[in-house]
């Protein structure tokens, strides 16, 4: 029954985006040790992953890497490398591993940069941006989903990952500028302080609209310059908070 109710982060159909990548990077080492589901990724990242157009080594070494099934309840993780979005709690979703793999690509990180992620859930989105980005900032506007995340994250060994409790609407602005930020909930137009926090040269992945949604990115070039791409229709949850109120 949990499938009929999930609103998530789900890719509409089988299209393939325009593409996020311009070439192929190396993939760093990881030191996540093998576990019994090591095969159940494998195959989610040829057959689901790659097999959509997905190319950026970075992207599918860190897919391959962190163990999905940590980071949904316990009674789904037969599910976790299912090619579907999954309830973890107070409404709110862990996205389909291709809408991960997709979004991360778009971000076109090659190692050590800063990011931002607007949307903690379970922190399996902050935990694939820490395989590659020097630091990851993530904000969770649902308090114990915050909390779950940031202690799951440390015992998994992710010591690059900073979670917060708060509204990402905002941004973070302490820690701004930003490399890159991943927005992981759908407002109706692109948050104007995340714009002001993107570094130039960055890139911001988000969802907007409301019924109808396009996932975009955001790019801001040296001078300033804004521009926006949009590559597939998705469907995920709304963006609560401040962005209720615009």
């Amino acid at each position: 029954m949990w499938r009929t109710l999930v609103l998530a982060a789900l890719v509409l159909g089988i299209m393939r985006p325009n593409g996020c990548t311009d070439s192929q990077t190396k993939g760093r080492g990881s030191v996540n040790q093998e576990d019994p589901y090591t095969a159940q990724r494998q195959r989610m990242v040829e057959e689901q992953i790659i097999a959509r157009g997905v190319k950026d080594r970075l992207v599918l070494e860190a897919m391959r890497k962190v163990p999905r099934h940590e980071f949904v309840p316990a009674g789904l993780r037969d599910n976790a490398y299912d090619d579907t979005p999954l309830p973890i709690g107070y409404g709110q979703t862990i996205s389909q591993p291709y809408i991960v793999a997709l979004m991360t690509e778009c971000l076109q990180l090659k190692g050590g940069e800063k990011v931002l992620e607007v949307g903690t859930g379970s922190g399996y989105q902050a935990a694939v941006l820490a395989e590659i980005a020097g630091q990851v900032y993530s904000i969770e506007i649902v308090k114990p989903l915050a909390e779950e995340a940031a202690e799951r994250l440390v015992r998994l060994g992710y010591k690059n990952v900073h979670v917060k409790h708060g509204d990402g609407y905002f941004g973070w602005p302490e820690e701004a500028p930003f490399d890159g930020i991943i927005v992981t909930a759908a407002p109706e137009d692109v948050p104007r302080p995340l714009i002001d926090q993107l570094k130039p040269g960055g890139r911001l992945v988000i969802p907007v609209g409301d019924w109808s949604q396009d996932l975009i990115v955001v790019t801001k070039d040296e001078s300033g310059r804004i521009r926006r791409r949009s590559v597939i229709p998705v469907r995920f949850v709304p963006m609560t908070g401040e962005a209720q109120k615009r």
